[in-house]
């Protein structure tokens, strides 16, 4: 039985000259695992929204949407709240009160459930997550997968029928992610819950789905399952590596997914050993534009340090990439080294000379700029062109280096997370700074967009700029940076160039490298693998 069916769709906001989705036609069956994936501003956060009808957008929508052959428009409140639930992108939106068993609590009593009945549902939802050992802690205590799982659970507690994520992984590290979309999985395996999500990190929900639905321009242009598609698509450079690595290398008909089925198709091929991978050295130059000396830093007197004896170095030209988990303080160091905020001890040189000697408009008028994890907090116009105009006149280069052409009249709180991070980026170029801190950028970017922003990063390190940017995009940082440095609890525990850093790793690596680490460790991108399997040509 369907539990949506979409019937030509179409939705455009307010004094938008293009539908931000067009003619859309999709049957959701009950149990289904269903992934929407595409470009930034495709219109999948749209669609999604459009399905919960408390979250549906203002704006001019046509078509309908019918739950259970019954017009969403039409459902009981009380039945669209239980029985549709969503998990957005940034819990900190959702999460409303103190503590997690208040969380796990507030919608039950909101549908005035006697008391039995409240405790005994969220205790079974506890269990079955695994999250009781936090039970009673503050919710701003949470990490940010803890803070994740818990916007989960306060969802599935008031037992939803369908599930509706919106890339919900997009700040997770890659341990809390496989966490979650495990958890994900169980949830859609284990209660037949309906999942429908939308997601740009696609190596590991790719096998779990059903049906892979690509969207581009507002349109559905693929419905299949995700071993068959076959045709060239504008996000296939974030198919999972196993795929692609059978694509590229000439391969038609079900492919390869996991890195287990990636793994066997390598076995079946002939590696050119004249090809075998080789660390690669990069010359950093030696001059230093950051240093961070034995820092530490603690938000309250009275609460622990979040900065431990930190030591960083990075040099003119470089890009560095700091990765880790959740809380371990990247964040925090690219802060501190940017002037936000004052370490109690240690010290940080930028350009040879103590952070503490720069008057602010000094340091911050093209010397250091900081692009933050929630790229709101640059926006302060009612438009996209005044945003860029606050800085510039002429924004022209810029607004096409990033793509943001057809949004110069939008609000940028009306942006894709995509194309806010786009947004905040400009306005980061347009200060020309000599060294630039960027805290989880390639957030909610498409694929495409993805290999341009690594162009960019290369034309600015080749003009002589520092670039450290805090990531949990493994592979953007394998195919870009120059040094790796794994943040854990609060100190840089190890740092190397990137080939040797990723070869080295089990977990934070890429899913090239664990497809052909036992032939060829040094190899950690997919264009390294389908390198090694090319035959020669005399």
């Amino acid at each position: 039985m369907e539990i949506f069916k979409i019937n030509n769709l179409s939705f455009a906001y307010p004094g938008a000259k293009k539908k931000a989705i067009e003619n859309i036609n999709l049957d959701v069956n009950e149990g289904e695992f269903i992934l929407i994936c595409g470009k930034s501003g495709c219109g999948k956060t749209t669609l999604l929204r459009c399905l919960k009808k408390e979250l549906t957008p203002h704006g001019d929508i046509s078509g309908s949407i019918l739950y259970r052959r019954l017009p969403l428009s039409e459902l009981p409140d009380d039945v669209s709240t239980c029985e549709i639930g969503f998990v957005m992108q940034d819990p900190d939106n959702q999460i409303v009160t103190d503590k997690v068993w208040h969380e796990l609590a507030f919608g039950l009593e909101g549908m005035g459930l006697p008391p039995n009945t409240i405790r005994r549902r969220v205790a079974e939802i506890s269990g079955f997550l695994g999250i009781q050992s936090w039970f009673g802690r503050s919710t701003h205590e949470l990490s940010g997968g803890q803070k994740q799982m818990l916007s989960l659970a306060g969802v599935l507690v008031m037992q939803p029928k369908a599930l509706i994520l919106d890339e919900p992984t997009s700040q997770l590290d890659p341990i809390a992610a496989t966490e979650f979309f495990e958890t994900i999985k169980k949830i859609n395996s284990e209660l037949a819950i309906t999942v429908i999500i939308c997601e740009q990190r696609l190596e590991e929900v790719f096998p779990m789905a059903d049906r892979v639905i690509i969207m581009d321009g507002g349109k559905i242009i693929s419905d299949s399952a995700p071993d068959t598609i076959e045709a060239e698509h504008p996000i296939q450079e974030a198919f999972p590596a196993a795929m692609r690595i059978y694509r590229k290398l000439g391969y038609t008909g079900k492919s390869p997914i996991t890195v287990k089925e990636g793994r066997q198709f390598i076995d079946t091929q002939t590696i050119n050993r004249n090809k075998i991978c080789k660390e690669e050295k990069t010359t950093l130059s030696p001059d230093i534009s950051l240093e961070m000396q034995n820092v530490w830093f603690k938000y309250d007197s009275g609460e622990p340090d979040v900065l431990k004896g930190t030591n960083l170095t990075a040099y003119k030209g470089e890009f560095l990439c700091l990765v880790g988990a959740n809380a371990a303080g990247k964040t925090t160091a690219l802060s501190v080294a940017a002037g936000i905020y004052k370490p109690y001890r240690g010290i940080v040189k930028i350009l040879g000379k103590k952070l503490g000697k720069y008057k602010n408009t000094e340091l911050y008028n093209g010397i250091v700029s900081l692009l933050p994890q929630q790229p709101q907090a640059l926006f302060v116009q009612n438009t996209v062109e005044n945003e860029l105009k606050e800085l510039s006149e002429d924004i022209k280069e810029v607004v096409s280096l990033t793509e943001l052409e057809g949004l110069l009249s939008r609000h940028p709180f009306d942006l894709s997370g995509g194309e806010q991070q786009k947004l905040a980026f400009a306005k980061i170029l347009l200060k020309n700074p000599e060294i630039i801190l960027l805290d989880e950028p390639t957030k909610g970017l498409d694929a495409v967009f993805k290999k341009e922003f690594g162009r960019i990063i290369k034309t600015l390190t080749d003009m002589g700029k520092t670039i450290i940017m805090a990531t949990h995009d493994l592979e953007f940082a394998a195919r870009n940076a120059h040094r790796c440095a794994m943040f854990f609890d609060g100190t840089v525990i190890s740092h190397a160039q990137t080939n040797t850093f990723f070869s080295e790793n089990n977990y934070y690596t890429t899913g090239a490298n664990r497809i052909i680490r036992h032939i060829c460790p040094g190899a950690i991108t997919v264009e390294d693998v389908v390198n090694l399997c090319k035959k020669e040509e005399y």
